[in-house]
């Protein structure tokens, strides 16, 4: 007995497994945050980029729900596979007709509280979804949530160009569309299982992030629209239109009171020779002339030209004086921002190419399983793993296309974005080629694990070069116009892909509806032509615009 009470002591004091446990979580989680801070370049950086790729993953996670839970849809709706279409193709078209408005609040509106209220109400009616007892109700739901996410295409590409300078769009926009992804791929797996169990409870469990996500979009500070806001690597915070703004009113009464003073206040926003900038992240607004700011909508401390159009003027490349924006764009009826947008050629050649490739990949994204199962002759867990590696090279492609483009920018490569992006389109046209000829999967794996990889490195470039071809005060309506006729693409796939499949078989479908994604690339390598004289026309219209 005597021996026996070191022992008990000794269990007494062994620390438990789910101590241990817990301990191991918290250490991989604390590391795992330290690691995102140094890959996204610091504390404020990250806080924006996991946002706005949490708004964009559940967006994709929504749409990959409905897929998953097909099945269990038709079963307990008692629908079709048409009314399934249905679903998706009504959701895609909503969302297209309220880009637009959508682009326009983007472009007046505080951003940060109109995404922060959408994402609250999408949750609400996801989770009221849940409870719909016939495809009526649950049609009605699926419109609703489609006004709602239309919204974060415009306003996710706006704050990308107020958040972070112009020079690392490409990569950021890589970490943020790989949030979508992301969601995509949790929505495929997690719902998919929840909805063996059941398709409400997938409903219902996709709606509780947006509570945590609406909570920290409401303390996110609003970026002042023009570049004053822009975070440079290793920024601890994030500083805000109202602060901007306070700033500039120190300054203001500060130089009526200094009035003939050879040194100025450091919050002027020009220092004198010996001055530094107190705050690291005005730093970089500091030298600019400040534009008025006379409405909430307005820019904070002044603008700062993107890489491509600082570029462009080293190089001599002149404006269009036919497209140069002389007005404020603000005040531009829906009619002729639509105009003005569809003005510019490399856009309208983006959203040509926008249109083909989405088309392709809302094709892939709805029949991608069935193909896999009936061309490689493989079972549904191995689809599902399949699907899964295919998605990781897709992952790491938009995490380098955008760095890529970047790259090519810093070398003197004005065009390296649109590059980028052409050379990934036709690659993945011709990787597809074999994938579609041999019945091996373990064949075909890795010429589709490649092609996934360069599906999605051309989307990064593409969206950084669009904010570098249109004014700051038109990125919301001009991603609003783009969002439509892609989201109207998508609409349509599905539906093009099923008729077509029924008729010559969806092998041979998947090979023909490679044809417009080859056209997606070759229009790219067209819009080459065009895009520096549209980015030295931005530069231009971005002067007038804020009134330099």
């Amino acid at each position: 007995m005597a021996d026996s009470a070191p022992i008990n002591h000794e269990v007494r004091n062994r620390p438990s497994l789910r101590a241990s446990a817990q301990a191991g979580l918290a250490h991989a989680a604390k590391s795992g945050w330290h690691s995102l801070r140094l890959l996204f370049g610091g504390p404020a950086r990250t806080r924006v980029i996991l946002l706005l790729a949490g708004v964009l993953a559940l967006n994709s996670a929504d749409i990959a729900t409905v897929g998953a839970s097909a099945t269990q849809l038709r079963q307990g709706l008692h629908i079709s596979n048409t009314d399934i279409g249905l679903l998706v193709a009504g959701t895609a078209i909503v969302a297209a007709v309220f880009s637009i408005p959508f682009g326009i609040l983007v472009d007046r509106a505080h951003r940060v509280a109109l995404i922060s209220i959408t994402v609250t109400l999408w949750g609400v009616v996801m989770f009221l979804s849940a409870f719909s007892t016939s495809f009526g109700q649950l049609m009605i739901a699926r419109l609703v949530l489609g006004a709602i996410t239309a919204v974060s295409g415009p306003g996710v590409a706006s704050l990308i160009g107020d958040y972070f300078p112009a020079g690392e769009r490409g990569k950021i926009y890589g970490y943020v569309l790989a949030g979508e992804l992301l969601g995509a791929g949790i929505g495929f797996i997690i719902s998919g299982d929840l909805a063996d169990i059941s398709w409400r409870a997938a409903f219902a469990i996709l709606a509780l992030p947006t509570i945590p996500l609406a909570w920290a979009l409401v303390h996110l500070p609003e970026p002042a629209r023009g570049g004053a806001s822009h975070m440079q690597p290793g920024a601890l915070r994030i500083v805000g239109r109202r602060e901007i703004k306070m700033h500039q009113r120190m300054a203001g009464d500060q130089m009526d009171f200094d009035i003939g003073s050879t040194k100025k206040n450091p919050f002027s926003g020009r220092p004198g020779i010996h001055e530094q900038p107190n705050d690291p992240n005005l730093a970089n607004e500091q030298h600019q002339q400040q534009p008025n700011a006379s409405d909430g909508a307005g820019p904070g401390a002044g603008t700062r030209p993107t890489d491509a159009q600082e570029l462009a003027d080293r190089l001599g490349i002149q404006a269009d004086p036919d497209s140069v924006l002389r007005t404020d764009p603000r005040h531009m009826n829906v009619f002729a921002m639509i105009r003005y947008v569809l003005k510019i050629r490399t856009n309208v050649f983006l959203i040509i190419s926008g249109i083909c490739s989405y088309f392709f990949l809302t094709g892939v994204e709805t029949f991608g399983l069935e193909f896999v199962k009936g061309q490689y002759h493989v079972e549904q867990l191995l689809g599902n793993l399949l699907m899964l590696i295919i998605g990781g090279g897709a992952l790491l492609g938009v995490l380098v296309g955008g760095r890529l483009g970047d790259n090519l920018i810093k070398r003197g490569r004005l065009g390296g974005r649109l590059l980028v992006a052409a050379v990934a389109a036709i690659l993945t046209t011709v990787l597809f080629v074999p994938a579609f000829v041999t019945h091996s999967a373990m064949t075909a794996l890795p010429y589709i694990i490649v092609a996934g990889f360069a599906v999605t490195a051309q989307n990064p470039p593409i969206d950084a070069a669009r904010l570098d071809i249109m004014p700051p005060l038109l990125w919301g309506r001009a991603e609003g116009v783009r969002s439509l006729f892609r989201t109207a693409a998508q609409a349509l796939a599905p539906l093009a892909f099923g008729t077509l499949s029924d008729a010559i078989g969806l092998r041979s479908t998947f090979a023909v509806m490679l044809v417009p994604f080859l056209a997606s690339g070759i229009v790219l390598l067209w819009a080459l032509r065009t895009y520096p004289t549209d980015v030295a026309t931005a530069a231009a219209s971005t002067e007038y615009e804020f009134g330099k």
